[in-house]
């Protein structure tokens, strides 16, 4: 199934459903691999544009109280950040296992140069492989770069 050189595992996000891949690289974590994904960009959400907008919109207006003082508004906006963000929110953070599986995990837009000639996993749960459901509904997906310009995450955040 997950094929590795070692303890890494280059995982290609392209065509995948963000909360099994998620899931999946969880899993994959917390077992003690290393794991990068790469074309985060390209991992898909379903659902319709509107309530998908919708839903994104919410969490990138919540307030964080980071102070009494001063209240900050912070939700990635960023297509390898809503990935990672995702995976993130799946470990338990705040368990040392937890972190240290999280220091294991980089997300990147695209694939960057020193990853070109690595083999490029792809999970097959996680695949999205029909635009039809099994009673015949057509599923609709946004990619995390379309969602990622409608947040106007755009390349720096």
């Amino acid at each position: 199934m997950v094929q590795a050189s070692g303890d890494l595992v280059v995982v290609d996000g392209s065509g995948h459903r963000l909360g099994r891949l998620a899931s999946k690289v969880a899993k994959m974590l917390l077992s003690g691999r290393r794991v990068v994904v790469v074309n985060a960009d390209k991992v898909l959400v379903t659902g319709t544009k509107s309530a998908i907008l919708e839903r994104y919109l919410k969490l990138v207006g919540r307030t964080w109280y980071s102070s009494i003082e001063e209240p900050k508004v912070w939700y990635p906006r960023r297509a390898d950040r809503i990935l990672w963000y995702t995976i993130a929110r799946m470990l338990p953070r705040r368990q040392p296992k937890g972190r240290e599986a999280l220091k294991r995990l980089k997300v990147y837009v695209g694939v960057p140069e020193g990853l070109e000639k690595s083999t490029l996993t792809r999970l097959e749960d996680a695949l999205h492989k029909s635009g039809i459901s099994r009673s015949g509904r057509l599923i609709r997906t946004l990619t995390l770069g379309e969602l990622s310009k409608l947040l106007k995450g755009g390349a720096e955040g």
